[in-house]
């Protein structure tokens, strides 16, 4: 059902450490770093190997959105999303399209939940399946 879960921190670093010592008896460790906009995003994983906690940076303001992405069997099931989500009148973030930044075969759509939460539905596959 869960794909993946972002939160937004105030210090990613100091966050992903806290992360990595507290959790690492679980087998939680960190998978992948990057730079975003002067700041880090950081992906945990457990022992699969895919990233599916990640840490970001907190935007500017009181209010901190909550990324939470579901799996999809398939990218035509992301399209049903995307077309469940105009019918219910959500506020459409990113149409569904391969995101390459992310991985090969990444096929997604983002749209805000009634809470202003950022919330995705993702295929991992290749192409159309």
């Amino acid at each position: 059902m869960l794909d993946h879960i972002a939160v937004q921190v105030s210090d990613v670093a100091a966050a992903a450490a806290f992360y990595q010592r507290v959790f690492g008896p679980l087998g939680v460790r960190e998978a992948m770093r990057f730079p975003r906009d002067g700041n880090l995003v950081v992906g945990f994983c457990g022992p699969d190997g895919a990233p599916r906690f990640w840490l970001g940076p907190a935007a500017p303001g009181p209010e901190r959105e909550l990324h939470v992405a579901f799996a999809a069997p398939t990218r035509e099931a992301v399209d049903e999303v995307h077309r469940a989500a105009l019918d219910a009148g959500a506020e459409v973030l990113h149409a569904p399209r391969v995101w390459p930044e992310y991985h090969p075969g990444y096929y997604a759509v983002f749209v805000r939940d009634p809470d202003g939460n950022n919330v995705e539905a993702v295929h991992h596959g290749g192409p159309a399946t």
